[in-house]
């Protein structure tokens, strides 16, 4: 068991850094081309993963979650990439871009692991056609996940700010305000069940799709 969940941990590094920390440099390179630089102020705008990692939410929270799973299910977050919405050129429109492009880049990392393993499986087999295989899948499971998670319409969430930034004025102060209690609901839902039952069928047809596409059958 032991083992298998480091051998699991060895693949699954590379695709899972990449997913949480670049997920959060998409929201960074969005401001800025909306108008907001704070992220760009502070050197936050890197494709750079290191710029990105926090130690617990990057490293040892997923690693734990691992282990506790017996390898069943990984799950982390990166520094969340510092936002003014108010610097945006118009805040309310800008928003929806701004959240959409963290998902967005999940979405496109789905793509790419997908094309690393339609290339693993035609390619000759040799040493590295096993570890892409399982490192490629990985990244399409966990970029489908996170990408799905954040699209969830609860603020702090990407999806919060989506609905925000769609709703009417006097709606999108309202609801708003949901923001301060966004984790603690969140952490409801994912201990109920309700989050895992939501989400599952969700990230389950969004693989499918993208293995549909890339015919990885």
């Amino acid at each position: 068991m032991i083992e298998s969940i480091i051998q699991t941990l060895a693949v699954a590094a590379l695709p899972v850094i990449f997913a949480i920390t670049l997920h959060e440099a998409a929201h960074g390179y969005a401001a800025r081309h909306f108008g907001d630089p704070t992220a760009w102020q502070m050197g936050r705008i890197s494709l750079n993963p290191l710029r990105h990692i926090d130690l617990m939410g990057t490293i040892v929270i997923p690693i734990a979650i691992l282990l506790f799973s017996g390898g069943s299910f990984l799950f982390g977050y990166a520094k969340p990439v510092p936002v003014d919405f108010s610097r945006l050129r118009d805040p309310k429109k800008d928003m929806f871009w701004v959240a959409a492009a963290g998902p967005g880049a999940n979405l496109f990392m789905a793509l790419c692991w997908a094309v690393a393993l339609k290339l693993a499986w035609v390619m000759p087999n040799n040493d590295f056609t096993i570890p892409l295989t399982e490192m490629s899948k990985i990244g399409v499971a966990v970029n489908c996940v996170l990408m799905v998670l954040n699209l969830l319409p609860l603020p702090p969430l990407d999806g919060g700010r989506i609905a925000v930034s769609l709703l009417p004025h006097s709606l999108a102060w309202k609801f708003a305000q949901l923001e301060r209690w966004g984790f603690p609901i969140l952490l409801l839902l994912l201990f109920t069940g309700i989050l895992g039952a939501v989400m599952d069928p969700l990230v389950s047809f969004a693989v499918r799709l993208i293995e549909s596409i890339f015919g990885l059958y």
